[in-house]
């Protein structure tokens, strides 16, 4: 009987259903599934998985050891992302990596689709982070914080924490996450958190500086003078920019 793990859709707890996965089912048929996202099906035995930080370090070992560094990278992007079936695809491509040669070339091999499908989940995550570093925009808050909210399909905040931090290193700068409820918060000086489960007090984040109010104004002003309008073309823009992404723009609000 197929055994299915069902964990919650965070990265502990697809790395503990990762963990008991592979040690009770490594060797047959297995899946993982994220808890209210499961379809039953006939025949499958359905487990929910136990969530233990101490299990994330051993299955990342694990697959540094054995599956190198850059596989471990794609594994973990494909985690951040959106899709319900993430977890079944590392899981898999975990077991098709046994059954090759060197294992560490398991991304190489495209035509099993489980790693093709790892490959496009990660590839998504880092195309998406990557453009975030680009357009996020900060806001000086009354209390001298540099504020921004973004609106991500996945769960990037990790990856574009220390491009931030590199560039903000002595600044005091929050980024809110609002489809997944979740801050990345940097002390000036000191390491960028990651918070979820926190709710966003509006009352606060709205409450911007006379300053920021000013420079608004001077970037509005500079973005509309430097339009050339008869060679406006709103599709190659579209191309380069999408409209999903303006919306928490400055020069778009």
């Amino acid at each position: 009987m197929k055994q299915v793990y069902i964990c919650h859709d965070t990265v502990t707890g697809i790395y503990s259903a990762l963990y008991d996965a592979w040690k009770e089912s490594r060797n047959r048929e297995a899946g993982i599934e994220l808890r209210g996202k499961t379809q039953q099906q006939l025949f499958c035995e359905y487990r929910i998985v136990e969530e233990c930080e101490k299990k994330v370090p051993a299955v990342q070992r694990m697959i540094k050891r054995y599956m190198g560094y850059n596989t471990y990278w794609d594994f973990y992007l494909a985690i951040l992302s959106d899709d319900n079936e993430k977890g079944d695809a590392v899981f898999r491509t975990m077991q098709e990596a046994r059954r090759i040669a060197d294992s560490t070339r398991i991304m190489d091999h495209l035509g099993c689709p489980a790693v093709a499908k790892v490959f496009e989940l990660s590839r998504r995550v880092s195309n998406e982070a990557h453009i975030y570093k680009e357009v996020i925009r900060f806001r000086e808050l009354e209390n001298g914080v540099l504020f921004s909210e973004i609106s991500p399909r996945t769960k990037i905040l990790a990856c574009i924490a220390e491009h931030f931090a590199d560039r903000f290193p002595l600044e005091n700068w929050m980024i809110y996450d609002k489809t997944h409820k979740a801050f990345l918060a940097h002390r000036a000086g000191a390491e960028c958190r990651l918070i979820c489960g926190e709710e966003l007090n509006k009352e606060s984040a709205s409450r911007i500086s006379a300053n920021q109010k000013e420079y608004e104004e001077l970037w509005k002003a500079f973005f509309e003078s430097i339009a050339v309008k008869e060679r406006e073309n709103p599709k190659l823009q579209r191309t380069h920019l999408p409209k999903r992404y303006r919306r928490e723009m400055t020069e778009f609000s």
